[in-house]
Parts: C-alpha cells; sequence; structure tokens
C-alpha cells in the first residue's frame, strides 16, 4: 500500500520522534510536551494533498487516523481532539492530531506559533512511544 522507498521530509524528520508504522502511515511524535501531538505520514512519496492518494490509500488514511484518534482519547482523555492537514510549512502530506486541554498554553487558540516547543526528555518520550506503538498495534490488528 506504500512506496518501499518513501522519504520523510526532513523538517518532520527533525522535529519528531518516529512511534511506528501503520500499513499506510508513519506515526510521529511532535517533540514539544506541551501537547500530545501526533503526527500521520502516508508512506508515499510526492504526495500534498489528501486527494492525490487513491481511493483505497484515502480509506486507509482516515481508518488509521480513526485509530489514532481512539488511542490519543484512551491514553490523554483531552477535552477536544484537534486534527488538521495543512502542509503550509512541510508540503509533504502529513495530519496532525493534537490533544487539547482546556489549560494547555495555547487553549483556546490554534497550537501554532502560540508558545515555544518544550522537549521531551529521552525516557519520557520513549514510554510515551512505546505506549502508543502497543495500543495502535493492538487496535490495527
Amino acid at each position: 500500500m506504500h512506496n518501499a522507498d518513501f522519504q520523510l521530509d526532513p523538517q518532520l524528520a527533525k522535529d519528531c520522534f518516529e512511534v511506528c508504522d501503520l500499513p499506510l502511515s508513519k506515526i510521529l511524535l511532535l517533540n514539544d510536551l506541551q501537547y500530545p501531538w501526533f503526527i500521520q505520514v502516508p508512506r508515499v512519496n510526492n504526495v500534498s494533498e489528501i486527494i492525490d492518494l487513491n481511493e483505497a490509500q484515502q480509506s486507509q488514511l482516515w481508518y488509521e487516523s480513526k485509530i489514532l484518534s481512539e488511542s490519543i482519547k484512551h491514553v490523554f482523555q483531552p477535552f477536544k481532539l484537534n486534527i488538521a492537514a495543512l502542509g503550509n510549512m512541510v508540503s509533504q502530506l502529513h495530519i496532525h492530531h493534537i490533544a487539547r486541554f482546556q489549560n494547555d498554553v495555547a487553549w483556546p487558540k490554534p497550537v501554532w506559533g502560540v508558545a515555544t516547543p518544550k522537549h521531551y526528555e529521552s525516557a519520557d518520550s520513549t514510554t510515551l512511544m512505546d505506549k502508543m506503538a502497543t495500543l495502535l498495534g493492538e487496535k490495527i490488528c
């Protein structure tokens, strides 16, 4: 379903940790502990819009987005879950899944540009990524 020679955008690779691979998508954790912020990237090269995917890929993308969203809600119990595919800074198709809380630093505004990112300690990011990867693996099968 995905391209074997897939290349992750360098900016996403720099800003994120790799959580796991689903059948279509690579799941990333943005290195900002102020929000549980996951990024879903279909492993298809040269795609910038959802409509650029074929129908089977679009269906799989939405299914994996649903599974990721359910996992985020289960683990973090956010007040609101923000999901967006913008691509203004990184053109490679990617979908943000951000758990929002009424006491987060940006509430109720969008998260972009509100606060300087605060990076995870290595152990904290590893624990969180392992927990999410396990939960996603259980749900996707």
